[in-house]
């Protein structure tokens, strides 16, 4: 139920094996709505979710209501995570060992409002530290506002993120290639980045 309290846990390696069913689900289904419109299968996440498991230094925060998994956020060394990431950050002349990646926040739609966010950035940041990683980079998918799919009332999270202190890092951004819900074939989509500083 919603009103059930949430609790949150940062786990790595092999702690994180045995999540990988319910972890897989949580993406496929959160990310089947927008922005994103990913029609994710099973197989193909759960590879995704391992590479967490096996990559030193990453972690997922993940988040639970009872026993129930109903979000996860992902971070790990930007040198040990998607090379095609890394290249972007090369390219532009910074250092990706410098900084922490944060893959992606999922939150199952009856939690959210309640903080989750915050914590899933705050856990995060706190395990970047901890590796000694002094900046964290997301990426966001690119939509056109007039999308006729895009849901009424929908609020992007551009306000959300700059609370946490990200701001969006000019001319930085990365293509991905997945299948949308109802399409035939994967077609490439383009996210961009922002970035935060997180201190000495």
């Amino acid at each position: 139920m919603p009103d059930v309290q949430l609790t949150f846990e940062t786990l790595d390696g092999p702690a994180l094996h045995p999540l990988l069913p319910d972890l897989a689900a949580l993406r496929i289904a959160v990310f089947r709505d927008w922005p994103y419109l990913y029609e994710g299968s099973e197989a193909y996440e759960r590879d995704y979710l391992r590479a967490y498991a096996d990559a030193p230094g990453a972690a997922v925060v993940v988040c639970r209501a009872g026993k129930a998994v109903v979000g996860a956020a992902t971070c790990e060394p930007m040198t040990q995570g998607h090379a095609p990431v890394r290249r972007v950050f090369e390219a532009a002349g910074l250092d990706p060992a410098r900084y922490c990646y944060f893959g992606e926040s999922v939150l199952l739609a009856p939690y959210r409002g309640r903080g989750a966010g915050v914590r899933f950035f705050a856990e995060r940041e706190a395990h970047a530290r901890r590796q000694g990683l002094r900046h964290a980079a997301f990426c966001g998918v690119v939509r056109d506002p007039a999308d006729p799919r895009r849901p009424e009332g929908h609020v992007p999270l551009d306000e959300f993120w700059r609370k946490r202190g990200y701001a969006p890092a000019p001319g930085l951004a990365v293509t991905f290639d997945w299948k949308e819900v109802g399409a035939t074939a994967a077609t490439p989509h383009v996210l961009t980045f922002w970035t935060r500083d997180l201190g000495a």
